[in-house]
């Protein structure tokens, strides 16, 4: 059985992509519980440090291309060194004294400008590095202008305008950067030293490189999602050959999920082709699952892992929606019909629990205390809202009972916890069913004063889960084969849209 350090998102979080990346997959690590004490079901077999490398880039180069296909907002960012550290001083010194250096080069009598010219080079394969097919003419431009060869004939002579060349390349780089950068172009036109001024342009080529990575980012994006669905099946069966019993955990989820589904039906294992036990409607309730996890008891399912800190949060989503739907719900079934109808109010209140329910999930936070002071806030803005729209004052003995009935929602047993809860259960799995059709499910009452959150969250969901199905499909196909009966055997494979 494969132990903690062979499972497959430890590759992940070597993708430099963005600091948000590597963070996820941090913590994603620090939620998968030790796999070490778990008892083998075959014994291991030696693996050399070079199967060890190449599956470990394997897995990386997969994590890459799942992250590019699931992160809408995916990004790369500049590298940013943390302020105060060993390698941000290091780097810093080593910046001044170059710079430094080339400022001393360049005050001499006659100037030294062996260096200059050597970043001359490299802006100038940087500029290249930005022309498209079609930029033939500023490809020639570039060429014209930057020639070192010319240049360095140039130094040598005395003739040399370092100062006219720096002036080419910002008009150039106005000319290639994205609309985001006029704002750098402009500040860079304003800077009349050299040195500065060569400083600030590979700054602002450093931001550039970021902008064109991004752009490529987006633009290959459509046309990827056949071959990394291929690719990542691929590399995910290169990794299951290369460990004993790699799929133990999505076996006993898929394997759970089944008798959950038996259970409710009240059905035997023996009967013929329950609807509940089709492979589709089978694999939408073991996603599903996915969002009541206990990430710190459960290891997570091998084909998800690297989706685990995604499913997450979109279950502390789903648990903050709850909690925001119960305590507008109870306001509301409080305060009856006066205030029903009033102008921004329901919006007004939505942000006051919202903003004391933003940090509900981090480990520090008490919902006993933050549920009473949300009741002493509603009570200030709706006493506020009642005497302003000319009706009877929220009188004290209202307010009791408002501040009991949201304080007594994080008990066990609530009646309008558990309603919520459930129908917007209902919602997400309706909205992942539904997703084969492209109709999107009914909002259950009194989940309106969160239909725009809820909505973008089961989006969110199926656009994962459909994508997760594509590629793993062939695999779930083979346990279903083992755990449903004959009759229940699935015949085709698993459909997504």
């Amino acid at each position: 059985m494969p132990k903690e350090s062979d499972r497959f998102e430890d590759g992940g979080d070597k993708a430099d992509v963005s600091e948000e990346t590597e963070r996820k997959t941090a913590r994603a690590n620090r939620l998968s519980p030790h796999r070490g004490n778990t008892p083998q079901a075959s014994p291991p077999r030696l693996v050399s440090v070079e199967e060890l490398m190449e599956t470990a880039k394997g897995v990386t180069n997969m994590a890459l291309a799942h992250e590019i296909m699931v992160n809408q907002d995916l990004q790369v960012k500049p590298t940013e060194l943390p302020e105060g550290s060993l390698e941000h001083r290091v780097k810093e010194i080593m910046h001044k004294a170059f710079w430094d250096c080339l400022e001393t080069q360049l005050k001499e009598d006659p100037p030294s400008y062996e260096h200059a010219i050597k970043l001359l080079g490299e802006i100038k394969e940087t500029l290249l590095s930005f022309l498209l097919p079609g930029h033939g003419r500023l490809r020639s431009r570039i060429e014209e202008v930057l020639d070192l060869p010319l240049i360095q004939q140039q130094a040598e002579n005395g003739a040399l305008n370092i100062s006219q060349l720096s002036q080419f390349v910002v008009e150039m780089m106005g000319s290639l950067c994205a609309p985001c950068r006029d704002k750098d172009i402009k500040k860079l036109k304003q800077i009349t030293e050299i040195v500065p001024l060569l400083k600030a342009i590979f700054s602002v080529l450093y931001l550039m490189k970021v902008d064109m990575a991004n752009f490529a980012l987006n633009s290959i994006k459509p046309h990827l999602m056949q071959q990394s669905v291929e690719y990542e099946r691929n590399k995910f069966q290169e990794f299951l050959e290369k460990h004993p019993n790699p799929l133990d955990y999505t076996e006993k989820w898929l394997e759970e999920t089944v008798k959950s589904l038996r259970e409710t039906d009240g059905c035997a294992a023996a009967s013929s082709d329950p609807p509940s036990l089709l492979p589709l409607n089978v694999h939408n309730h073991a996603y599903f699952r996915l969002l009541k996890w206990d990430h710190a008891l459960n290891p997570f399912p091998e084909t998800v892992l690297m989706d685990q800190v995604r499913f997450l949060e979109m279950q502390q989503e789903a648990e903050r929606l709850v909690l925001l739907s119960s305590v507008l719900l109870i306001v509301y079934t409080t305060t009856g019909e006066a205030i029903s109808g009033l102008p921004g109010l329901m919006e007004t209140l939505k942000n006051t629990v919202g903003v004391m329910l933003a940090e509900m999930h981090i480990p520090s936070f008490s919902m006993q205390e933050a549920l009473a002071t949300i009741g002493e806030k509603l009570c200030v803005e709706l006493s506020h809202c009642l005497s302003q729209h000319g009706f009877s004052s929220f009188s004290a003995e209202r307010q009791t009972i408002l501040k009991g009935q949201i304080s007594a929602i994080i008990q066990p047993d609530n009646t309008v916890h558990k309603l919520m809860d459930s129908r917007i259960q209902s919602y997400l799995l309706a909205a992942l069913e539904s997703s084969q059709h492209k109709t999107p499910p009914s909002l259950p009452g009194g989940l309106a004063p969160v239909s725009r959150e809820l909505k973008e969250l089961s989006v969110r969901f199926s656009r994962l889960v459909n994508y997760n199905k594509l590629v793993f499909s062939p695999f779930y196909q083979k346990i279903l084969q083992n755990l449903l009966t004959p009759g229940e055997s699935p015949s085709t494979e698993i459909s997504t849209p």
